[in-house]
């Protein structure tokens, strides 16, 4: 089996592990499944969940679309191919709670072919990332930490940088700089490199490592915080940062513009965005409140050392 249809097997494993983990942690609702074609070809599987006792809302897809890149898509990819396969699962959950954060993954794999249809560039790109509405730093050191420790035996170096990485790229840029959240780990265009010696093979196992990292990143948090008492206010509040979130996906989001220039399924592209979200006219946080605080902390920081 090539390296392609290894990762396309993996991701649909890894799919399935997931959602049949958020369902016994949720005890209610289940995922719906939706198969899809996409003209031009390829298609895939989309997991849509909804109305849970912890997950308002959440999605966990998978695509393996292949076709020809438009001419804005390949100056936007700064490649000069138009044949192109991309593979890849995205995720993210919607909690019902707002002490519960919200969470965003995503894994994938992109091949480049000349006009005879051989190969001649492919890279990984991925990571994880976590968007809270109320700050619990033990939670941000957990987070961080689980997704170090499935990078660092591929490389010390892996972290530091997907970390720095993941803090340049989840930026709302026309909101004076502010995090979308306390990030995680993002990486793109991720190569075999002659020095220092990484393979493909090397780089599929450090995709699936990432992958497999996932639940023990994020459920133990939805696991903490999920039976803490709520209010109108926490939700109010809730609702205000999700419209930063809704914002980032659609100005910012490399994926979610993608997609919709490459004739993806729109349904499943924009099945991230949050159930209800707010937007109030120049609004700031009572000084010294949890709200507050939270905005503190939508700067990148040290969270595991």
């Amino acid at each position: 089996m090539n390296l392609k249809d290894r990762f396309i097997t993996h991701i649909h494993s890894l799919q399935d592990s997931i959602c049949e983990a958020i369902e016994k942690e949720d005890g209610r609702s289940v995922f719906q499944e939706d198969l899809w074609d996409r003209p031009g070809g390829g298609g895939g599987i989309t997991r849509s969940f909804s109305d849970g006792d912890i997950f308002e809302k959440g999605g966990v897809n998978t695509s393996v679309v292949f076709g020809e890149l438009t001419e804005a898509m390949q100056q936007h990819l700064k490649v000069t191919q138009a044949r192109f396969m991309a593979a890849g699962l995205s995720l993210v959950l919607h909690p019902l709670n707002p002490y519960v954060p919200t969470v965003h993954a995503n894994w994938r794999y992109f091949e480049l072919y000349d006009e005879r249809g051989a190969l001649v560039d492919s890279w990984f790109g991925g990571g994880s990332d976590l968007t809270p509405y109320y700050i619990f730093p033990e939670d941000g050191e957990h987070f961080h930490r689980t997704l170090k420790e499935a990078m660092d035996p591929f490389g010390l170096d892996y972290y530091p940088s997907c970390k720095k990485q993941c803090d340049e790229y989840f930026v709302n840029r026309h909101r004076n700089n502010e995090a979308r959240g306390i990030g995680g780990v993002f990486y793109d265009y991720l190569r075999p490199e002659p020095v220092p010696g990484k393979t493909h093979e090397d780089l599929l196992a450090f995709q699936e490592a990432n992958g497999h990292a996932f639940l023990s990143a994020y459920l133990p948090i939805v696991q903490k915080r999920k039976f803490l008492e709520y209010g109108e206010e926490e939700i109010w509040w809730q609702e205000y940062r999700r419209g930063r979130y809704v914002e980032f996906n659609l100005v910012h989001d490399r994926g979610t513009l993608f997609g919709l220039k490459t004739n993806g399924r729109t349904e499943s592209i924009l099945m991230s965005l949050p159930p209800r979200a707010r937007w109030e006219y120049n609004y700031s946080p009572e000084p010294g409140s949890r709200e507050a605080e939270l905005v503190q902390y939508l700067v990148p920081r040290e969270w595991v050392k």
